[in-house]
């Protein structure tokens, strides 16, 4: 099965991604798998405190990952997965997908503000020669209906 890997992060964008990567796989017969990156950063205290932080990061983020799931699975009948990784976030996505066979496409959620697509479409874009599948870049702007149209 063919699987669109979608990035979850605090960004607008990420919805749109979500919808698109969730719409894609419903009507094309395939998957969605979910990736949550935790940067390496955010643990850099003390040694009780840096595993109390990770634990608190890693429940915020299925938090947030099983309300994008739940409409997956009830608007589109789409069960996606989750992964949650810790490190760098270009290094980890290319990482997975080199790992994961199925993953057949990235997603990723464009910006609309002046200042450009994000950091996340700029770094993955440049490393893209390296990837051995596509990325989809979807405008974070882009209405529902007009999602639901291409997809």
């Amino acid at each position: 099965m063919r699987k669109f890997l979608v990035i979850l992060d605090d960004s607008r964008e990420c919805l749109n991604a979500m919808r698109f990567a969730a719409m894609r796989a419903a009507n094309t017969g395939g998957g969605v798998e979910i990736l949550s990156i935790i940067p390496p950063d955010e643990f850099q205290h003390w040694i009780g405190v840096g595993d109390v932080m990770r634990a608190e990061a890693r429940e915020r983020i299925e938090a947030h990952f099983e309300v994008f799931a739940k409409w997956m699975r009830d608007k589109q009948k789409v069960d996606p997965e989750l992964v949650i990784r810790e490190g760098e976030a270009v290094p980890e996505i290319m990482a997975l997908v080199r790992e994961d066979p199925e993953i057949g496409v990235i997603v990723l959620g464009a910006s609309a503000e002046n200042s450009g697509p994000g950091p996340l479409v700029t770094a993955l874009t440049k490393a893209s020669g390296d990837l051995a599948v596509p990325i989809t870049i979807v405008p974070g702007e882009m209405p529902k209906d007009r999602l639901q149209a291409i997809t």
